[in-house]
């Protein structure tokens, strides 16, 4: 076929740009037929939420709290561990660990929490598996953090492979419109196609703009292009273009685009509407947004899973928490209200029956975690430092509940060495717990495979 001179540069670029940009759309692997025909959005058999607390939590406070009667002052010298739950100025943080009353028809409480933890993330210890004793290897921020979203770890602050989130997409290929969201956590994809990248944002109206139908006139020549790409003539360069299944793609996600909009997905996130009061009014949220806090936050996971919307949604539910010198009382404010937020999260989830059966935590796999804890001991300054030893709370479907794995030392609380297959302390033949341990059994608990972890998963977790 004949090329036409005038119009073959453009068509190229345009062309070229449709290339680059088709591998990133965030409808997933979904058919439009199939999409469009829906009545309804339906929800995810299975579900992940990935809630990340950023900037090193103090341990101590949340999930590896230790007996201040034990662990006293005159004794720091000897242990190089300070509870410091006698520093709080708050009459809201006890000063000492929690132990949750028993819930209605479950075994009491194998866990014990910091005063951080308030009763509504404590309450629903019967659905917790907390790990303790991670050795994170790292007291980088960015290294931790991107050792925990992957479980490799990074090559220098380089994060290597795909985000967890990605790996579970990337597997499941579920059949909801944004498979993944990533709200203000980093996100990555090493080796899967681009429908299994995550919607990235970093506030609620980055949601709500990418959701709601545009009003602006098209500016550009290759927008126009773009939206009358099917009335076209097909050249010999376009088919040669097209080969690779660049048009058809185009017109796939064009069309997914198109119903999406037409369905209003960003008035389910617009929480100030009459619609939504029964949200606003459960997680406490004011009658007008932005709703960027961590309720908030919370309130928005919770809609995308339960709206059929989303898979998997990784969240950054709490800050503040890199504190090097201040008091006890403002880190424990600042994990307080993450936990608060994730406790009404799982308040919503527990109550919502799911489709498939049972009730959403029934269908739903949480993992919280930071990228590395806090010294056990208080600095000159009043605060707390890097260190290695962390802890995480694994929440939900696919695992065993109300109990512990591993242990952080009783000196220094270093790093746990011990059998990975009950997580008893085994300090001759013993193995550090690290992250792609963490990663392995979450990936597991789904029957994933976990292999790009090279480590088996925590079996003792695993239900």
């Amino acid at each position: 076929m004949k090329k036409n001179p005038e119009t073959s540069t453009g068509r190229r670029t345009f062309l070229k740009a449709a290339a680059g940009f088709m591998g990133a759309t965030v409808f997933g692997g979904l058919p439009f037929r199939s999409f469009a025909q829906a009545s309804a959005l339906a929800p995810a058999d299975r579900c992940f939420v990935f809630v990340y607390f950023s900037g090193g939590w103090d341990q101590l406070l949340a999930f590896d709290p230790r007996d201040p009667d034990v662990f006293t002052v005159d004794r720091i010298a000897e242990t190089r561990i300070q509870p410091g739950y006698n520093l709080f100025t708050d009459a809201r943080f006890p000063d000492r660990p929690v132990v949750p009353s028993t819930r209605a028809g479950a075994a009491p409480s194998n866990i014990t929490f910091g005063p951080a933890v308030g009763d509504r993330l404590a309450a629903h210890y019967d659905l917790m598996a907390v790990v303790r004793g991670i050795n994170m290897t790292t007291l980088a921020h960015e290294e931790g953090m991107r050792y925990f979203i992957t479980g490799k770890r990074p090559i220098g602050a380089a994060a290597r492979g795909s985000s967890t989130a990605t790996e579970v997409v990337g597997q499941m290929m579920p059949r909801v419109p944004i498979p993944s969201i990533a709200y203000n956590v980093e996100t990555y994809n090493d080796n899967y196609p681009g429908n299994a990248n995550a919607l990235k944002v970093s506030q609620s109206r980055d949601l709500l703009l990418t959701l709601a139908a545009s009003t602006r006139q098209l500016d550009s020549e290759l927008e126009k292009q773009l939206v009358d790409f099917r009335g076209q003539p097909i050249s010999c360069e376009e088919a040669a273009y097209g080969a690779g299944g660049v048009g058809s793609t185009y017109s796939t996600s064009r069309d997914q685009m198109r119903q999406v909009l037409s369905g209003r997905l960003d008035n389910a996130f617009r929480f100030e509407l009459a619609e939504n009061a029964e949200v606003r009014s459960f997680y406490g949220l004011p009658t007008s947004g932005p709703y960027d806090n961590a309720a908030g936050r919370a309130a928005l996971v919770a809609t995308a899973l339960k709206k059929g919307i989303s898979q998997c949604v990784s969240i950054n539910l709490a800050g503040g928490l890199d504190t090097h010198f201040g008091t006890q009382t403002t880190h424990a404010i600042n994990q307080r209200a993450g936990f608060d937020a994730l406790g009404a999260l799982v308040d919503d989830l527990r109550r919502t029956a799911h489709p498939g059966g049972g009730n959403f935590m029934d269908h739903t796999t949480i993992l919280v975690f930071s990228e590395f804890a806090r010294t056990p001991t208080i600095n000159s300054t009043s605060g707390r430092d890097h260190h290695l030893t962390n802890s995480c709370l694994l929440m939900g479907a696919g695992l065993k509940h109300n109990l512990t794995f591993g242990k952080s030392g009783d000196i220094g609380m270093a790093p746990a060495v011990v059998d990975l297959a009950t997580g008893q302390s085994d300090p001759t033949n013993g193995t550090s717990i690290l992250p792609e341990h963490i990663i392995a059994t979450v990936l597991a608990s789904a029957k994933l495979d976990y292999s790009i972890t090279r480590v088996e998963p925590l079996k003792a977790l695993l239900a």
